[in-house]
């Protein structure tokens, strides 16, 4: 019998269906994209780099100028969404709760306005308290954010958020990505709308006391902002001229102001005859060699604080100074005994036949101008 050539099928191999093709893709959809959904990004490119130099905000105005619709920014800025609108026309591209910088920059972007082809900073500008804490000045309260404007253009208040319309605008920095005016405006601004006396002097000295800005230059800015009219700023000022740097260091002052003592030096540099440094006391009589120590709880009384003020007072007392000590609370609830034991110190001093050897250097007592 003859059989027919070539390979010969595997035992059970079922045949290939007639209609149905061995490949598993059927030929007519070979090459066609893939049916799986394709995930798009949720910004253009171009909003996500600007929503990461932002803190993750962007505005409407900004959404919209790269490409995003209306309907998508509603829809993700709903309660639940993706997003969050934490001010009119700006959203907060998270879930979680904004922070500090955050609420700072959505201020000002808010104050800025919809225009979207200028920088925030060229139309508003974080001050006063705001711009202050951003700083790092502990003391000043960062809300309500204080936000400068040009004039005449004038903006409408919103919760947290108080526009400022000036003339007088000024030369404006980045913190941490927020556009603000300098520490020197802020503080000023600060103490123009400040209604707590105390707090507006605690701002003030915390400012000047790290560097932030001169005394006289202060004053200067508090002067153009017509703050100095104000009883509180023009003591405030007229502390920070003296070398007062501090609320308590203001008090022992304003003790001081109303007895027959001399007036010392605040916050002097004291050396030793070889040029060592000692220390720097709140207050010292150069003439009787008596120095003033307010020493506060808050930065003092750490094991380590409070041994370092010891060994400033040893070292003060090996020289010949005689030193008096008390406390912010002792300052406010008995500013007789303070002023009793200096005079007494004060009396003692003067009688010796020399004061201390001790070179100093100190702030001058400038007059506070009008």
């Amino acid at each position: 019998m003859i059989t027919p050539s070539g390979p010969r099928p595997a035992p059970h191999a079922r045949p290939a269906h007639p209609t149905r093709p061995a490949h598993p893709a059927h030929p007519a959809r070979r090459g066609t994209p893939s049916r799986s959904p394709v995930r798009r990004p949720a910004l253009p490119v171009r909003a996500e780099r600007l929503a990461l130099r932002q803190h993750g905000l962007l505005t409407t105005g900004q959404l919209r100028g790269e490409g995003v619709s209306a309907a998508t920014i509603a829809r993700r800025s709903r309660p639940g969404g993706p997003w969050q609108r934490l001010l009119p026309r700006v959203h907060l591209l998270q879930t979680g709760p904004p922070d500090a910088r955050q609420r700072a920059l959505a201020a000002v972007l808010y104050a800025a306005g919809p225009a979207a082809d200028r920088p925030p900073g060229a139309a508003a500008a974080l001050t006063g308290g705001a711009a202050l804490a951003l700083i790092g000045v502990r003391e000043a309260p960062a809300v309500p954010a204080h936000v400068l404007v040009r004039a005449p253009r004038t903006v409408v208040p919103v919760a947290g958020v108080v526009p400022v319309s000036t003339r007088r605008w000024p030369v404006t920095i980045t913190v941490s990505g927020v556009p603000s005016v300098r520490p020197l405006r802020a503080a000023a601004d600060f103490a123009l709308r400040s209604e707590d006396p105390d707090l507006t002097r605690s701002v003030l000295a915390r400012v000047v006391q790290s560097g932030w800005c001169h005394p006289e230059d202060l004053h200067a800015e508090l002067r153009a902002a017509r703050a100095l009219r104000r009883p509180a700023v023009s003591g405030a000022a007229a502390e920070l001229l003296a070398g007062v740097r501090s609320p308590a260091e203001g008090r022992a002052r304003e003790a001081l102001a109303g007895t027959d003592l001399p007036a010392p030096l605040w916050n002097a540099r004291l050396y030793a005859p070889d040029g060592a440094f000692l220390a720097s006391p709140d207050a010292y009589w150069p003439d009787e060699g008596v120095a003033l120590e307010v020493d506060s709880a808050e930065y003092h009384y750490t094991r380590d604080a409070w041994q370092a003020t010891l060994r400033r007072r040893l070292r003060l007392e090996s020289y010949g100074v005689l030193v008096a000590s008390t406390a912010p609370a002792l300052l406010r609830a008995s500013p007789e005994l303070v002023v009793a034991s200096l005079r007494a110190l004060l009396a003692l001093g003067g009688s010796r036949s020399a004061p201390p050897a001790l070179r100093t250097r100190g702030h001058a007592q400038l007059e506070l101008p009008l």
